[in-house]
């Protein structure tokens, strides 16, 4: 588990976290079990809290396992502890068994109870967590409380007289719960439904607006057992940290001193721990480590997730100008100041000279680059000691050399001077310091010397250059923001219109557009701007029941200000185009289904017959089989190899692709499968339709079981129709044909399935939708059907209810949509463009993404853009969340699902942060919160949004 703060106040914090979460737990489960990760935090938390401050005495010889040691203790005085030492020695005496026995030592262990599964976590604190199961944890700690001198140094959190007494309070709920170990449905999948992190997260912030994206999380944010994370053992950072502060062939360990005691915070007492200098090839560093990660008093917690980590100190000697020393009784501290004036928190020695060797190791660690102003002096035998300085006394007063001795100085500043890049000011300080040097090199009488130290016209230059520094940095500062807000509006200016809009809805647009406003605007255009409209719909929505008049015109199938004329002019365009096209694509289909009929009888017959077949049957079976390649042949090559000669193809097409005067039809070679064959023209396209029409439905009324020839009971009109059926064949490529066969099988297997729970999906809308589809398909072949399509017309058809007018529609969308796809590039323009907003607006959520396992690639919405939220949303919400898309095009921003999806990660940024969440966790979140999302709320924090990136760029 991982602390977001320190001392015993935090400790406490944290226990209560895992109070709460157990609580949480039983509350929405109805049950707590016993291998739940709650468990297992709550023991590590409460460990943590009883063993901080503990004495070592406390602990007796069981140094290996203090809070063993510390329970025993208690027993002897208190009988509730005395039962649980003898439960839990029964315990690990059967662990121990289990052990000996799995090694191959023989043990008489069949009059043992039966161990039980315990996991290697619950072993680990097999302590508290027996003493949590038998109800006797909260009587402990109050018991360590009320005798918290007898076992605890004053700074323990159960010495506190407020904090003892909470911690034993908070530990009676969890007490009280009743634990299992029966196998739920969920036993092995531990983590909480999103269901239960939704409400884990209102019981504790009901108070606290969930929508609000500028919140701050928790400062105590834990570390549960996520599914993404198998690895319990410490991360190598933290290995490699310790590793660092011994000799090793990279560094040089030049000093090392243990209990050196660092305040890292005003409002705790200053801890020990383990200053080191080193020295590598490029630097030289000063490192300072809490000696609670040294020798693991924190218990057996993992060293990365220890909260003193946020303590430990890694300075680089290249970045400190002065060292301020001070000579005490009890020791000595020094402070290291930077360039910048800010100080470094004082270390503060043990008595007995640790200062002066400190200095003594840290300037001969700088020789020969750099050195310590005023140097160390040095005396014969005696190694390094601090200079015979005395503080200065006025002119002509006279002192006895009693006096004198008691006014030696015990203060000194020495500077970090490196010779080769002095600035002016370390000029003149250094022809100061080598008068001080020539002084504590001759005489004892060197009154300059004094002056330079104390006196006021290096003081006024030390002044000025601090303030010298700190003007620049700040100045620096205020360029590097300058400089970053100008990347921002650069990089983001694209994703937002420059006018600012309001995310607050305006009363006048509060009931969106209504279905008064919108036939006063058709019987008067200029009644109403055609921006108001949009800005209407983007505030408030449209309507139910005049969504089908707005969307065609929200899409771009109408142009706002149209007269009815024009509309209906659009509307038999539209048709005309339709019916062009679904001549064309059930034509070809008719094709595809007699092929598929005449290979499904030709394998009847092989199965029934066992006879080899033709070679016409072979040719068949050939040419319908799977594509696996991109290799095609076409049906002549494939006669001439068999047949040995040159046929003609049906049709009048010869093989050089010239047309026969007979044939009547245009060359396979005229056509463009890309312009969906925009050539062609028919006589009449109507009766063309009703043919094709026919020509398909008695195909499809024909079935797969029947074969051609003496099955037919009209043997004359069979082989007329087969003929026919060969003429058409001959106008369409193979590739076409197979393409189209591909698209076809895909995409009558997504409607299929296409929102069958829907009330509207009835078989003949279903219908309605594939005819839709395959005429899309049909005019952009090339691209074919990809696999959601269907779900993004499925929405307009349910609205429209009309085919040529939703067909119309779809291609609009499509215009936009069809690049999400793979054969599209948007999607990763998609992810780009989240990752800069969430570094930018949300920088704490955005640094929780990339350190659990760097999801900052955002493939977790991939589903969100594809779709528009189709997936996410129930079918209302989904009607609201499209049309709000399409007016923000007009009024606040063309890429407004971005917003939407950044809207939706926001609104439950609080739980993400709360429960550590990585891309697994996520993932599995978003996937059982679909279609459980406040829609009104997501689009009511995605205009925050966007009104925060616009007012970012404008500077306001």
């Amino acid at each position: 588990a991982v602390l977001g703060c320190s001392g015993s106040a935090e400790l406490l914090l944290w226990s209560s976290q895992t109070v709460k979460q157990i609580m949480e737990e039983a509350v929405t489960r109805k049950f707590v079990h016993e291998d739940s990760s709650h468990i297992i935090s709550f023991c590590a938390a409460v460990e943590a809290c009883v063993l901080y401050g503990l004495k070592r005495r406390a602990a007796g010889f069981l140094r290996s396992n203090k809070i063993a040691a510390l329970f025993m203790k208690v027993g002897k005085s208190f009988p509730l502890a005395e039962e649980l030492c003898k439960k839990v020695q029964d315990l690990e005496q059967l662990i121990e068994n289990a052990r000996n026995q799995v090694q191959g030592i023989p043990e008489n262990v069949r009059k043992m109870p039966k161990l039980p599964n315990l996991s290697p976590q619950a072993i680990k604190h097999l302590w508290i967590r027996t003493a949590l199961f038998e109800k006797v944890l909260d009587k402990i700690v109050h018991y360590l409380v009320e005798n918290s001198s007898k076992y605890y140094e004053k700074e323990a959190l159960l010495m506190d007289p407020v904090d003892g007494p909470i911690l034993a309070s908070l530990l009676v709920g969890p007490c009280a719960l009743e634990y299992t170990k029966m196998k739920t449905a969920d036993h092995f999948w531990t983590d909480p439904s999103a269901d239960e992190l939704v409400q884990r997260h209102r019981i504790h912030s009901s108070h606290c607006r969930q929508d609000s994206p500028t919140k701050r999380p928790a400062l105590c944010i834990q570390k549960r057992h996520s599914s993404g994370s198998m690895d319990d053992r410490p991360s190598l950072s933290a290995r490699d940290y310790v590793e660092s502060l011994h000799q090793n062939s990279r560094a040089t360990l030049l000093y090392g001193k243990n209990n050196v005691l660092v305040q890292p915070r005003d409002d705790m007492e200053a801890i020990p721990g383990y200053l080191s200098l080193h020295q590598t090839a490029d630097i030289m560093a000063l490192k300072w480590t809490p000696n609670q990660l040294m020798n693991g008093s924190v218990g057996d917690l993992d060293y990365e997730k220890s909260v003193y980590w946020d303590y430990a100190m890694t300075i680089r000697l290249e970045e400190i100008v002065y060292l301020h020393c001070h000579q005490q009784d009890s020791g000595g501290t020094v402070v290291l100041v930077s360039q910048d004036g800010i100080q470094r928190p004082p270390l503060r020695f043990p008595r007995g000279g640790h200062l002066l060797q400190f200095l003594s190791c840290l300037e001969n660690g700088l020789l020969p680059h750099g050195q310590l102003d005023p140097p160390l002096w040095s005396q014969r035998g005696k190694g390094k000691v601090f200079p015979k300085l005395r503080k200065r006394s006025p002119q002509g007063s006279s002192e006895s050399a009693s006096d004198k001795e008691d006014d030696e100085a015990t203060d000194y500043v020495f500077r970090i001077i490196y010779p080769g890049t002095q600035s002016e000011f370390g000029e003149c300080v250094g022809r100061e310091g080598s008068k001080w040097a020539e002084g504590m090199c001759g005489s004892d009488s060197s009154p300059h010397i004094l002056y330079v130290f104390i006196g006021r016209a290096p003081l006024k230059l030390l002044c000025d250059n601090m303030k010298y520094q700190i003007l620049s940095r700040a100045f620096y500062g205020w360029l590097a923001y300058c400089r970053h807000l100008s990347t921002v509006r650069t990089h983001l200016s694209a994703l937002v219109h420059h006018n600012i809009v309001s995310p607050d809805v305006p009363c006048s647009a509060s009931a969106g557009l209504t279905a008064d406003i919108w036939q006063r605007y058709l019987q008067d255009s200029t009644s109403y701007e055609d921006q108001e409209l949009l800005r209407l719909i983007y505030y408030g929505g449209i309507q139910h029941e005049i969504r089908k008049a707005v969307w065609p015109f929200l899409l771009g199938h109408y142009q706002f200000g149209m007269t009815e004329a024009e509309r209906k002019e659009v509307g038999v365009g539209v048709l005309l185009a339709r019916q062009h096209t679904m001549a064309e694509w059930l034509g070809c289909e008719a094709i595809v289904r007699q092929r598929e009929k005449e290979s499904h009888a030709a394998a009847l017959a092989k199965c029934s017959s066992g006879a080899s077949l033709d070679s016409h049957i072979q040719r068949m079976m050939h040419r319908d089989s799977t594509i696996s390649n991109e290799v095609f042949e076409s049906v002549d090559e494939v006669e001439q190899i068999e047949d040995g000669k040159q046929s003609k193809i049906p049709n009048g097409t010869v093989p050089n692709g010239t047309c026969s005067p007979d044939s009547g039809h245009p060359s396979s070679q005229n056509f463009s499968i890309a312009s969906g064959f925009s050539e062609r023209s028919f006589s009449n396209e109507d009766s063309a339709l009703e043919t094709n029409k026919s020509s398909a439905s008695s195909q499809g009324k024909a079935g797969g079981s029947d074969a051609p020839g003496p099955q037919d009971a009209d043997g004359a009109r069979q082989e007329e129709k087969l003929q026919g059926q060969d003429s058409l064949e001959g106008e369409f490529p193979p590739e076409l044909l197979d393409m189209y066969t591909v698209n076809l099988h895909r995409i009558e297997k997504d409607v299929q399935r296409c929102d069958r729970n829907y009330w509207y999906f009835t078989p003949a809308n279903l219908e309605k939708l594939r005819n839709i589809m395959c005429s899309y398909i049909w005019q952009h072949i090339e691209i074919g059907y990809v696999q959601g399509m269907c779900d993004l017309l499925a929405p307009l058809l349910v609205i429209l209810d009309d085919e040529a007018l939703a067909f119309s529609c779809f291609s609009e969308l499509m215009k936009r949509m069809n690049q999400n796809f793979p054969h599209g590039g948007a999607m990763d323009t998609h992810f780009a463009n989240m990752r800069s907003l969430i570094q930018i607006l949300d920088s704490e959520l955005f640094e929780l993404m990339h350190q659990n396992g760097d999801y900052t690639h955002f493939y977790f919405c991939y589903r969100w853009f594809l779709l528009d939220f189709k997936r996410e949303l129930v079918y209302d919400d989904v009607f609201a969340v499209w049309e709000t898309i399409w007016a923000a095009a007009h009024v606040s921003s063309a890429h407004y699902v971005l917003f939407i999806a950044l809207a939706l990660v926001e609104m439950y940024r609080d739980i993400i942060l709360e429960n550590n969440m990585d891309f697994t966790d996520i993932i599995k979140f978003f996937n059982e919160m679909a279609e459980r999302h406040n829609t009104k709320q997501i689009l009511k924090l995605a205009r925050d949004l966007v009104y925060k990136v616009q007012t970012l760029i404008e500077n306001k």
